[in-house]
């Protein structure tokens, strides 16, 4: 499987690397790109969600079923959220894909973007015929493929905690662009969020959440919630059976960690879609 790392900054790539852009024969066209994020424009472009940066933005074009073209924009480029591209008369179809995933590996053989850790991410298939009379300037509008998955710790925190370690027994890493489908699938792969100790002796307020990609159609996985010391011993744990998932949706669960029977309820949010609550 050939595998290409992403570093190209607001570069378009031609796989037929002669291509030059020629007027008589392609149209530049300009995307902004929109969705349940916000445009921020100031002396560089952003995209923001839920208050924070996205940090990528993959465009790629296809005609006849062929990668004609790509491009790939981090969020230190000027024209971020809004590439231009050069892109041939006919018909294209063009596939968006926005993220603040870390480490984002593309593959244009399997048609997947894979993260190392996965976090908000949209995306955008796109038909688009380009003709001379075509418009200059096109709006896309991406959707969330993200599931997200908050714990809430409503007991005090005990002394010496210093990480709460989320394991989904099934969770995504990946994204088929073409589909919008999520791929990479592992197991019982935990997810580490460090606890500042300035948290130590405090009750309901720890509060820690993990992305991954996800589908529209709700799936669900048990996932175990487990409080751990600077030794790395267990101080406290709960497993959730069946939690469910799905793409633009957050689910929540709330309860007590380090009782003798550690209990979780759960619940659903929606700044996103509605969200999904529980306990265990």
């Amino acid at each position: 499987m050939a595998l290409v790392v992403l570093t190209a900054c607001s570069k378009q790539v031609f796989e037929d690397e002669t291509m030059q852009y020629d007027d008589s024969q392609q149209r530049l066209v300009r995307f902004d790109v929109q969705g349940d994020f916000e445009t921020v424009d100031f002396t560089r472009g952003s995209l923001t969600a839920d208050g924070k940066s996205m940090t990528d933005l993959w465009v790629l074009d296809y005609m006849d079923g062929t990668l004609v073209a790509q491009l790939h924009q981090v969020s230190t480029d000027e024209d971020f959220g809004t590439p231009q591209m050069a892109l041939d008369f006919g018909e294209h179809h063009l596939y968006f894909v926005a993220s603040r995933g870390k480490t984002p590996t593309l593959s244009t053989s399997e048609h997947t973007i894979s993260w190392v850790t996965t976090s908000d991410t949209f995306w955008k298939d796109m038909s688009l015929e380009i003709t001379t009379g075509s418009a200059a300037s096109q709006s896309v509008v991406l959707q969330r493929v993200a599931t997200k998955m908050t714990v809430n710790i409503n007991d005090e925190v005990p002394e010496g905690m210093t990480a709460i370690e989320i394991t989904p027994e099934s969770w995504f890493y990946g994204l088929n662009y073409m589909t919008g489908t999520a791929v990479h699938e592992m197991t019982s792969e935990p997810r580490i969020i460090n606890i500042p100790s300035t948290y130590i002796g405090t009750k309901g307020e720890v509060s820690a959440s993990i992305y991954g990609i996800s589908s529209t159609t709700e799936w669900t996985t048990d996932v175990s919630v487990v409080a751990k010391d600077s030794d790395d011993d267990i101080i406290g744990q709960a497993v959730i059976r069946n939690a469910p998932f799905k793409a633009n949706r957050v689910t929540t669960y709330s309860g007590d960690l380090f009782s003798s029977e550690s209990t979780f309820s759960i619940t659903t949010d929606d700044q996103w879609e509605t969200e999904h609550n529980g306990t265990w």
